[in-house]
């Protein structure tokens, strides 16, 4: 039977007949100010953070605050089906978490409450490689979640071949590469703090674990952390790949490989090109490059370029139920969440977690009825008008 996500609203009206009321807000914007309250200016800043000044991150909200839906009327919505099929996976919504790094900076549970809140509601976890919790953790806590695993593409052929073994064998069924990140980008707020969690040993889980990376310290992790810690940052990242590199990927993983980041349509012709099967429309949420493009005033160019090849996905600016309306009428096939997650594990663990999974998909799946659509699969740009800017 399909599930009709919009059923949660009448769940927590029936719970308010003994004046129970949610233990998060059902506005999820609101989430980012009670994190502020409730956690240190360090954690927080690193997950709210931007670069420079924030101007791509208000950008990506201007861009989708600034396209308004046109609802149509007298269009049978009684019976709804939000399910999609992405990278060859049945989902039962176009939604997935998005990956995030050092999740044990808001709650002790980490990766491990994520992954099982996003198998709970049947939604895709996408793991960080700087994640804080070793992978196969992850993928034993997910159970029979669907599950993919994001890379920062070490400067280690070795380390970088070891993790997508690790994933493969642990269950992850597709892979995301992050391009935008071959450096860390100008962070105000955690410059302000001096406020960097990989330096202390935190969000290292994967490579402290991995064989690989073992190899090449003169002594065991636990001997000398600090030196670890220093292998690790000079690994990390590598600005001098490029696109003839991703043959080594695909000679490493047999299933699916998104490039994530992509925000010109000439990158993502060249993602065709190198066999790629999907590109996320991303500018990291506004945290790599000030003054960037906004993500969603980017993805009508890419899906043109290259929605007919491959999937396009969506992240950076998702907030709300009708942004992920407008990010699939723009031509996304699935869009990723990312800081709102976050700050939901950070108030309430696991449940807060499935609290705004919940409460993204009811409204989505509201926003869609109540415009005319029985799924996202007639959604399209005559769904949208822009207002000037």
């Amino acid at each position: 039977m399909t599930r009709h996500w919009a059923d949660f609203q009448y769940e927590i009206y029936l719970h308010g007949m003994t004046g129970a009321v949610p233990r998060l807000p059902t506005d999820l914007t609101r989430l980012e100010q009670l994190t502020e309250q409730r956690l240190g200016p360090g954690p927080v800043g690193y997950v709210a953070g931007s670069a420079g000044t924030g101007s791509t991150a208000r950008a990506n909200r201007a861009a989708l605050e600034r396209r308004r839906i046109v609802p149509r009327m007298l269009r049978d919505v009684h019976e709804r089906d939000l399910s999609v099929e992405v990278l060859g996976r049945s989902l039962p919504a176009p939604l997935a978490l998005a990956p995030i790094g050092v999740l044990s900076i808001m709650h002790p549970d980490a990766e491990p409450a994520a992954a099982r809140a996003a198998a709970a509601q049947g939604v895709p976890f996408v793991l960080s490689s700087a994640s804080s919790t070793p992978m196969e953790e992850v993928a034993e806590a997910s159970g029979d979640g669907e599950r993919w695993f994001q890379l920062y593409w070490a400067k280690d052929r070795e380390v970088t071949r070891s993790f997508l073994a690790r994933a493969k064998s642990a269950g992850f069924t597709a892979l995301l590469v992050t391009l935008d990140t071959p450096m860390l980008a100008w962070r105000p707020r955690d410059l302000d703090q001096a406020y960097l969690p990989f330096l202390h040993g935190v969000g290292t889980a994967n490579y402290f674990s991995d064989p690989a990376f073992q190899a090449g310290l003169a002594k065991p992790v636990h001997e000398d952390p600090d030196a670890a810690v220093m292998h690790f940052v000079g690994m990390f990242a590598d600005p001098g790949k490029t696109w003839p590199d991703l043959a080594f990927l695909r000679e490493n993983w047999d299933g699916p490989i998104v490039l994530k980041g992509i925000l010109h349509p000439d990158d993502a012709r060249r993602a065709v090109d190198a066999g790629m099967d999907g590109v996320v429309v991303s500018n990291h949420g506004g945290r790599q490059v000030a003054g960037s493009v906004a993500a969603a005033d980017a993805l009508p160019r890419v899906v043109e370029a290259v929605g007919d090849r491959l999937a396009v996905l969506f992240d950076s600016g998702v907030r709300t139920g009708d942004d992920m309306f407008k990010a699939l009428a723009l031509g996304a096939r699935a869009v990723f969440l990312g800081r709102p997650y976050a700050y939901g594990l950070g108030l309430d663990g696991q449940a807060g977690v499935e609290h705004v999974i919940r409460c993204l998909l009811a409204e989505f799946d509201l926003t869609l009825a109540l415009s005319g659509h029985a799924g996202p699969g007639t959604l399209g740009i005559d769904d949208l008008i822009e207002e000037s800017a």
